[in-house]
């Protein structure tokens, strides 16, 4: 039955069917969980001279009189219902609605829920839904709907459906269910579409969110190889202590303890699976460099991925003059290489002359091959999806996988993401680091930041300007446009300035040669979008000025803060926005006053969700409907100790397939 064409379901047919489909409904089993988005709520209704004015509620009033409708301009039909309690009339409109004004009877008492306009004595309401004030659901859920479809049409197609399934078929195991307390399924599914109490609905919201962590927890356990392999990697010293006393500089502490991390995971019997977070800045590339380091000395090969060509580049210049001294060789492929080059590289890699390989996206192409691969080291991991994490570690024989995040994630939602990963993180900055300063500014204030831009040019410094937008929008015209931005806003105030433009539909040359431009101090100011979120360290960069500050989540403002205080330099981020919302000046005086990227990471959490950190699927977190990351910590970590119990009794989940099925529905657009 759950797998019925949803064609053949009573009331739907071949018209309503197209439109289910558009919603991703094509079975039965789709329509249960098709969830409603929120609930009207009847409980409490209001009486109608107290209903507050120009808000949707729940009045409470009784049928007096109907008519039969009247024709207006537009060939539409005008339906007028006359109601009233003890206190107010109220008169009820209906547009073109027959068969609903048909529904109501005189005499009888309702419940109508919409907007409330007109005056005290004689107040209004247009196009309400209702139920009878005697109805024992003191709910109606609201559905997420298409052209053609109406709340009410859905909520009696699912009615429809539990009339003719009478029980369905639970995957979680009863000792799970009884242990937190958790509905079976077919109770669930059936409560959070016609819940009669807060209570039902509670228990059936937190069942199928509990289902949803749990699923997620075993996708992420396989995907990240939580099912450890042994490490066909011999390891015969991890000493690299001649490079580390080679630096000119001694690591952090925290430093110090992600590398011991990481050598006593090349000296297990299984390899390793390491996330190591930090803030920007905090030094995760010289943990990397060590790593990698050791490979080499061993006699195994590394590579190490990297978001764009720039960064690339960048990370392939400082290896090899940190490196070559110990005989380490490095390569470098992108795909803006000349085909000879491209060639000489993939040579050189598969006869085992280059140790380290650095690069883009081009490291996974079918013509790369390693002579012996190690260790794939991936830098600023969440642009990079699962599936392209697990394509790099396929070119070698179970190599060790090293991912680096400069995107602070609170534990609540690392447990989560990274479930099957050992975290190390480096909490502390290198030492002569200063914080970078920031302030929070209307653009009353602009020709006074501009002279603070002016006098940190005429010292010998450069600024970053960060824009939300390429061009002028006329749905969006508070948004501050790059180009608009640079010509008439920054060249007039400065015209001594050397100003570069930078934003995403730029090809990557061009992005590439702007940037180098601006790394060699050729550009005083860089008017960018985004873009610099993730780019070279410009250590003469000392201001960061964001115009649309509101426009941001906290911790994308604090990756671009991350660009400046690269040096020894006093360096300042200044926020721009005259929102005057209560919440917004929150947000950002909060972010003013806390440098500790975590910190603003979990107040990002708590306050916007999760899709500031991950915006979309390519991120391996697959969208989930009731569960919440940011709240109920309790649930996950139940979600969590249920879903570790069943993979050790049975890693490939073999033991439980309805669960694997499910899991892997979960995670259909990538492999498990």
């Amino acid at each position: 039955m759950l797998q019925k064409d949803i064609r053949y379901l009573k009331g739907v047919g071949e018209k309503r069917a197209v439109m289910l489909n558009r919603l991703g409904v094509y079975t039965t089993e789709d329509l249960l969980y098709l969830l409603p988005r929120r609930y009207v709520d009847y409980s409490n209704p209001y009486e109608v001279a107290f209903a507050p004015y120009d808000e949707r509620c729940a009045v409470k009033a009784t049928v007096l009189q109907t008519n039969g409708g009247v024709r207006i301009r537009g060939g539409r039909t005008i339906f007028k219902v006359l109601c009233a309690d003890d206190t107010a009339r109220l008169e009820l409109t209906f547009f073109n609605s027959e068969y609903t004004v048909r529904q109501l009877e005189v005499g009888r008492e309702y419940i109508f829920w919409g907007k409330v306009s007109g005056g005290m004595l004689n107040r209004q309401m247009t196009t309400p839904i209702f139920i009878p004030a005697d109805s024992p659901l003191t709910r109606r859920a609201v559905y997420p709907l298409t052209a053609g479809l109406s709340a009410k049409v859905v909520s009696n197609i699912i009615a429809n459906a539990f009339k003719e399934i009478e029980t369905i078929p639970d995957f979680m195991p009863q000792e799970i269910l009884a242990e937190n307390n958790l509905p079976d399924l077919y109770t669930a599914l059936k409560n959070i579409h016609f819940p009669q109490n807060d209570r039902q609905l509670a228990d059936a919201a937190r069942r199928l969110a509990f289902d949803e962590l749990f699923s997620l927890q075993l996708g992420l356990h396989l995907l990240n190889g939580q099912q450890r392999r042994k490490s066909n990697i011999k390891i015969k010293s991890v000493n690299i202590d001649d490079f580390l006393h080679s630096l000119p500089y001694s690591p952090t502490r925290a430093q110090f303890g992600a590398i011991r991390d990481i050598l006593l995971d090349f000296k297990g019997e299984t390899t390793m699976n390491r996330l190591v977070q930090g803030d920007v800045g905090s030094g995760k590339t010289l943990v990397a460099v060590s790593a990698m380091y050791c490979m080499a000395k061993n006699g195994w090969q590394s590579c190490m991925m990297a978001p764009t060509e720039i960064l690339a580049n960048q990370h392939y210049a400082n290896l090899s003059k940190m490196l070559a001294p110990f005989g380490v060789k490095t390569g470098l492929l992108t795909a803006s290489l000349k085909a000879k080059e491209k060639k000489e590289v993939i040579r050189a890699l598969q006869a085992g002359e280059i140790d380290i390989l650095i690069g883009t996206h081009a490291i996974l192409s079918d013509k790369v091959q390693f002579k012996n691969l190690g260790l794939v080291v991936t830098d600023e991991q969440h642009r990079f999806g699962v599936n392209q994490r697990n394509t790099a570690g396929e070119k070698g024989e179970n190599p060790h996988i090293l991912v680096m995040s400069a995107t602070p994630i609170p534990r609540t939602l690392a447990m989560i993401i990274y479930a099957g990963m050992q975290i190390s993180v480096i909490n502390e900055m290198p030492k002569g680091r200063k914080p970078v300063q920031t302030f929070l500014v209307g653009t009353d204030k602009r020709r006074r930041m501009f002279g603070f831009i002016n006098k940190h040019i005429q010292a010998g410094y450069q600024t970053y300007i960060v824009l939300p937008a390429i061009e002028e929008s006329e749905n969006m015209t508070d948004l501050q446009s790059v180009t608009k931005y640079c010509n008439e806003v920054v060249k007039p105030m400065l015209p001594q300035a050397r100003v570069g433009i930078l934003h995403g539909k730029m090809k990557a040359a061009e992005k590439d040669s702007v940037m180098a431009s601006f790394s060699a101090g050729e550009i005083d100011i860089l008017c960018s979008t985004t873009v610099v979120e993730v780019g070279v360290d410009v250590p003469n960069a000392v201001l960061m000025i964001i115009e649309n500050a509101e426009r941001y989540g906290l911790s994308a403002l604090h990756q671009l803060r991350g660009r400046v205080g690269r040096g020894d330099v006093q360096s300042y981020c200044i926020l721009v926005s005259d929102k005057q919302n209560t919440n917004v000046q929150e947000r950002l005086k909060f972010l003013a006053a806390n440098p500790d990227g975590f910190a603003v990471s979990q107040y990002d959490l708590e306050h916007r969700g999760p899709g500031d950190f991950f915006g979309s699927r390519q991120h391996g977190l697959p969208l989930m409907k009731t569960a919440s990351l940011c709240s109920d910590l309790e649930l996950v970590q139940a979600a969590k100790e249920a879903s570790a119990r069943l993979l050790k009794e049975s890693p490939d989940l073999t033991a439980y397939p309805a669960i694997k099925q499910r899991t892997a529905k979960m995670f259909e657009s990538l492999t498990l």
